[in-house]
């Protein structure tokens, strides 16, 4: 992945367009890098009046895992641990007023490292120990 040129070299690129050494273009080939990339620096400063990287904003909305919902999911599972997702939601959405997809709460319980488990009426994951025939027939091995 490519990783972002460091503010030493950006501060540097800037001062030097200040001390009138050259223009964007030349201080770009002597820097090694992109004519676009000096123009984007300079146009930063300008704004912002810094030499350092603006701070990056958040991509994507705020998530809506408050601290106070987060408490209630950990202990209603804790409660009920066999909790259907859809019962889960329901209780986010009339306390807490938090609307929410099942495959994002699931989300949510794994990153809070909660486990959900069900009641599965199914078989067991052992398997059932296995009898020889003869076992069976009352006879001997």
């Amino acid at each position: 992945m490519p990783q972002a040129y460091s503010d030493d070299l950006r501060g540097k690129l800037l001062e030097a367009y200040e001390a009138e050494r050259g223009s964007l273009r030349a201080l770009a080939l002597q820097f090694g890098v992109s004519w676009g990339y000096s123009k984007k620096i300079r146009g930063q400063q300008l704004e912002t009046g810094k030499k350092e990287r603006p701070q990056q904003a958040q991509h994507g909305p705020a998530s809506r895992l408050t601290p106070e919902a987060e408490q209630q999911l950990r202990a209603v599972v804790r409660q009920q641990p066999d909790i259907t997702l859809a019962e889960l939601q329901k209780q986010l959405a009339t306390s807490q007023g938090i609307k929410i997809s099942c495959s994002r709460l699931w989300v949510w319980l794994r990153r809070l490292g909660l486990r959900h488990k069900k009641n599965s009426s199914g078989r067991k994951n052992k398997r059932a120990r296995k009898t020889s025939g003869a076992a069976m027939r009352g006879g001997s091995k």
